[in-house]
């Protein structure tokens, strides 16, 4: 708002002198009057952009607030031990399909433990 000259009292304000040839005093008067108009509506939009750019900021703010404090927070994870929490927490961008299958063959014995081993069929297990 520092670079307007003219605020729309300004424009309502201001006085031309008349010279002999000049402009229609009606026609300038009708124009200075739609410039007021378009001035004011300007504001007012300039007013709720401002208002709902701040709001925007606040919620930006809080949503980053969330967002740090839920990567802080550890996975919550049943019957794992600490030392496998840092790694269930990291990415497993590297892991294979044959990782995978062993991992879930590894937990269904942890799991079913008696249960599989009195199954003679060992194809399951890798």
């Amino acid at each position: 708002m520092e670079n307007i000259n003219y605020t729309p009292k300004d424009i309502l304000q201001k006085e031309f002198r008349q010279k002999m040839r000049g402009y229609d005093p009606n026609d300038v008067d009708s124009f200075l009057d739609n410039i007021i108009k378009d001035y004011e509506t300007f504001n007012k939009q300039l007013q709720e952009l401002s208002d709902e750019n701040e709001r925007l900021k606040v919620q930006v703010d809080e949503l980053n607030k969330q967002v740090a404090v839920s990567s802080t927070q550890p996975l919550p994870t049943a019957g794992v031990s600490p030392s496998r929490t840092t790694t269930a927490s990291q990415p497993m961008s590297s892991a294979t399909n044959m990782d995978i299958l062993k991992r879930l063959s590894n937990l269904e014995r942890r799991v079913f433990g008696s249960q599989l081993d009195n199954n003679s069929n060992d194809s399951h297990r890798l």
